[in-house]
């Protein structure tokens, strides 16, 4: 399999590839800069108030493509620890949630709802629900290798448990639809799938974690299936709005971790993912524009790409100097970097199609019309960590 790059589209030419609208599906976006998904705990028994809206306004109105919001909960009933965390169900968060979109439908944005199942990431101890834990495939954690987690919190989990049945992956499939089917109802342009990280979807996925013999686990194939039915169970509750799958190749029970290691065997993982109806991939890595293979200087989302025939986004460290683990852990400063250009760049020659920006909007609601006017970065402030800016 080569790695040869379309030539560069001559309109990009003319404009600042950032800013040049693409158009997924039906729905049309004003730019190319996606802001990533972050967990944020600022919503009280999972209902989004009016800070959460204001915080997500605040970045329509400075001109960003695509919103696409913290992870939000499905309905079930291990699907995320910290009561704070949003959830996608229930009247109350609903009406939270069309605040939202009517605010950045207002300032002229688009925003796709992140659903999210924690899987065997989930703490019990950070729960309403100490007594229950969380939903894994085979029963496994996944082994630990480089990670953010303390020792104890590590040890506590890494204990096997008793495999998902077959009736709680019906539930879980049909929760996620439920939760689609809301998203659409709350006024959302779309729908973004949390495939990644090592949580729920992307512990089917994974081969340490996924241990099973029936029909979501062994080769690639069947391990991508329990995702593919998501994927087509979501579709058919949202007709054309479009599909978003966030995939990663790190973990965070190991950063070193790999879905494949040959562009083959992701492929095998992310093509029924496009045939069930993923309409774009959101390739999580740490580094944007690192090279995902030996042999081949493309990226994860170049390769995502290549492989399936999609639309993907470029993610990890676009703004800013250090990774996220860094951040989080306060281990290295987080400082400002005009790294747009390897964006610029990538998106020009058709290697990937967005550039996916967390913590730079996070510290920054005016981060995208800093951009866009050619004006310096602020400096990271931590505290925003803990607050909605």
């Amino acid at each position: 399999m080569t790695d040869t790059l379309l030539e560069p589209a001559t309109e990009t030419a003319m404009a600042d590839p950032l800013f040049t609208p693409i158009t997924i599906r039906d729905l049309t976006l004003r730019n190319r800069i996606s802001m990533s998904p972050m967990t944020r705990y600022f919503s009280p028994d999972g209902v989004p108030g009016d800070d959460v809206a204001g915080y997500y306004r605040r970045r329509a109105e400075a001109g960003i493509g695509l919103i696409v919001t913290e992870g939000v909960g499905i309905d079930h009933i291990t699907s995320v620890d910290d009561p704070a965390i949003p959830h996608m169900y229930g009247k109350a968060a609903l009406e939270g949630w069309k605040r939202v979109t009517e605010g950045v439908h207002a300032a002229g944005g688009r925003i796709f709802p992140q659903l999210w199942h924690q899987g065997p990431l989930r703490d019990p101890a950070r729960s309403n629900r100490p007594d229950l834990i969380g939903s894994r495939p085979s029963g496994f954690w996944g082994k630990a290798g480089h990670t953010s987690y303390g020792d104890d919190y590590v040890d506590a989990m890494r204990a096997p448990t008793q495999p998902m049945g077959a009736g709680e992956i019906a539930d879980i499939i049909a929760a996620f639809a439920d939760a689609a089917r809301n998203a659409m109802e709350a006024g959302f342009d779309g729908v973004a799938l949390h495939g990644g990280h090592g949580y729920l979807i992307d512990s089917f996925l994974w081969d340490q974690t996924n241990h099973r013999d029936d029909r979501y686990g062994g080769d690639p194939a069947r391990r991508a299936a329990f995702a593919a039915e998501i994927v087509a169970a979501v579709r058919a509750e949202i007709g054309n709005a479009p599909i978003m799958f966030r995939f990663s190749q790190h973990k965070q029970q190991d950063y070193g971790a790999q879905l494949g290691t040959m562009p083959e065997q992701l492929g095998a993982l992310l093509v029924p993912l496009a045939q069930a109806g993923v309409d774009l991939f959101d390739a999580s890595g740490r580094v944007f524009d690192r090279p995902a293979f030996e042999g081949s200087n493309l990226s994860l989302a170049g390769w995502a790409r290549k492989l399936t025939g999609k639309p993907s986004v470029a993610i990890g460290g676009i703004g800013l100097g250090n990774g996220l683990g860094e951040t989080l852990s306060g281990s290295s400063e987080t400082k400002p970097l005009d790294n747009l250009q390897a964006a610029r760049d990538g998106i020009a020659r058709q290697e990937f199609d967005m550039a996916g920006v967390g913590r730079a909007i996070l510290n920054d609601p005016q981060w995208v019309e800093r951009v866009r006017k050619g004006q310096p970065f602020i400096e990271f402030d931590r505290a925003n960590l803990r607050r909605l800016a």
